[in-house]
């Protein structure tokens, strides 16, 4: 197949901008020459002065979750209780008898009442209630659903919210929201299957070729993703996490990093530190957060990981509780960096100034969300007024030399890759943290290729390199940046095959 008339936007320096590209089987072949014409009767797709992409890589989702999620009571943007209520009654219609009520979105910080459990009963009666909050730190939960636990919530590194009664007020935060959601609230694998289906041709339509998945809480998640995969179903490249805690059962087992196919591998371990800024529970330098791990503990993991070859990625969202990580991957440096192991920093929103730079000189990648910035403003305006100086520095990290990955943490955010990119380069909070359309691309592409060991095959458009590719329908490097919102994915490719409206165009 040869892809001519249009600009191929390589992502290698060397060569940036390429007129035609060629295919042949699952790779890219090369730009067209005498070799790729005399290829036995190549179908030519004309692009129409479109622009072809490497195929989008959200860096960080949790899929199975935000699949389901699609299905479920959404309260983004809830203004108040009272919205995020009436939202909830509607949800109530149609519910199955014996079925949970579930749905996620919810961010109390501006409510003028708080959720508890008696406004949730008013609404939902004796229909068991579980909604995520949209950090996915917090649970709210009512009665019905409370008494399943019959008083066990509280776990290490998990907080029970109580009234001035001493009773629960039906929200949970951390390990224990987590807990009780893994122990209770519990969804099948039909249910997840046919969600995962839908959710794999959402993202098709949105140029994504390949996920790192932070689903890794449940013990089905990898079945689910074999189910599908054996059913040739599967449309992504999926770079899954397992939970630090497996590791000791892993390394028993022989398993590394990197165990599985084309479609789908194993990867990194995931760890937590502390909690979230939605949740008040982000772990900073002034005392305050919950601190899920020490850098104590995390050591020993790194070391742990890197004797099992294993990279970690460390969710960090407080100034100290990234310190403790840079801490944690400097103490141990020599023992991983010999292995040539990827770790990674997840979400880095909150950083002392003098720690920006410890990201490039320890090798260690910075995974953000381009789009948190704008999503968070008011938030970290309010939590860390005295701190944004290294709140969402992606600008001064990347300038810094850092590696910097870009995913949307959906379903925080919406999986669209797309959106994340415009949301980094159209920053007008804090702009001088804005990064340019090439930065932004490349972090959707380049970077989380090198993640997984992928760069010398995934993430550019290069002959030997995988044809996973996006064609948009105009050329984001020749638009002014306000144009930016109005570029559409015109198609999707993996592996020489199209996952979304394959050619002619219109």
């Amino acid at each position: 197949m040869i892809l001519e008339n249009g600009a191929v936007r390589t992502l290698d320096p060397a060569l940036p901008l390429a007129r035609a590209l060629a295919i042949a089987g699952d790779r890219i072949a090369g730009g067209v020459g005498t070799h790729e014409t005399a290829l036995a009767s190549p179908d030519v797709v004309d692009l129409g002065g479109r622009c072809v992409l490497p195929g989008f890589t959200d860096s960080h989702v949790h899929f199975p979750s935000w699949a389901v999620a699609q299905r479920q009571v959404r309260l983004e943007g809830a203004a108040s209780l009272e919205e995020a209520l009436a939202r909830i009654r509607d949800g109530l219609a149609g519910l199955p008898a014996g079925r949970w009520l579930r749905g996620q979105g919810w961010r109390s910080a501006d409510w003028a009442e708080q959720p508890t459990k008696e406004a949730l009963d008013a609404v939902t009666g004796d229909v068991p209630a579980a909604l995520l909050a949209k950090d996915y730190h917090s649970l709210w939960l009512n009665s019905a659903a409370l008494a399943r636990a019959d008083g066990d919530l509280l776990v290490p590194g998990g907080v029970v919210e109580r009234d001035e009664r001493g009773e629960p007020t039906g929200v949970l935060r951390e390990e224990s929201a987590w807990r009780f959601k893994e122990r209770y609230v519990v969804t099948g694998d039909d249910e997840y299957l046919d969600a995962m289906r839908d959710g794999l041709r959402l993202v098709a339509s949105r140029g994504v070729t390949a996920i790192h998945d932070k689903d890794s809480w449940l013990p089905s998640i990898p079945r689910l993703w074999q189910t599908l995969e054996g059913l040739g179903q599967l449309s992504v490249r999926v770079w899954q996490s397992a939970p630090h805690e497996q590791l000791d059962r892993l390394a028993a087992l022989g398993i590394e990093s990197g165990l599985g196919g084309d479609r789908l591998r194993l990867g990194y371990l995931k760890v937590f530190m502390d909690g979230t800024l939605g949740s008040g529970t982000a772990l900073m330098l002034d005392g305050s957060g919950v601190e899920i791990t020490t850098r104590e503990t995390l050591a020993d993991i790194v070391r742990r990981g890197a004797a099992a070859g294993w990279p970690v990625a460390v969710h960090a969202i407080g100034d100290l509780a990234n310190r403790n990580a840079l801490d944690a991957f400097e103490e141990t440096h020599a023992e991983w960096e010999p292995l040539g192991l990827r770790h990674r920093i997840e979400h880095a929103q909150c950083l002392a100034p003098e720690d920006v730079p410890r990201f490039a000189a320890l090798g260690v990648a910075a995974s953000v969300q381009f789009s948190h910035a704008p999503s968070d403003r008011e938030l970290a305006e309010r939590f860390w007024p005295d701190k944004l100086d290294g709140a969402y520095a992606f600008r001064s990290l990347i300038d810094s030399g850092a590696r910097v990955a870009n995913g949307s943490d959906a379903p925080i955010e919406e999986l669209d890759p797309w959106a994340g990119i415009c949301a980094g380069v159209l920053r007008d909070w804090r702009p001088e943290q804005a990064v340019t359309v090439e930065q932004a691309i490349a972090a959707t592409t380049v970077v989380p290729a090198w993640l997984t060991g992928d760069g010398r095959r995934r993430g550019k458009l290069l002959p030997g390199y995988l044809a996973d590719l996006v064609v948009l329908d105009r050329d984001p490097f020749a638009i002014p940046p306000e144009e930016l919102p109005e570029v559409q994915v015109v198609a999707t490719m993996v592996g020489g095959r199209w996952t979304h409206n394959p050619p002619p165009w219109g």
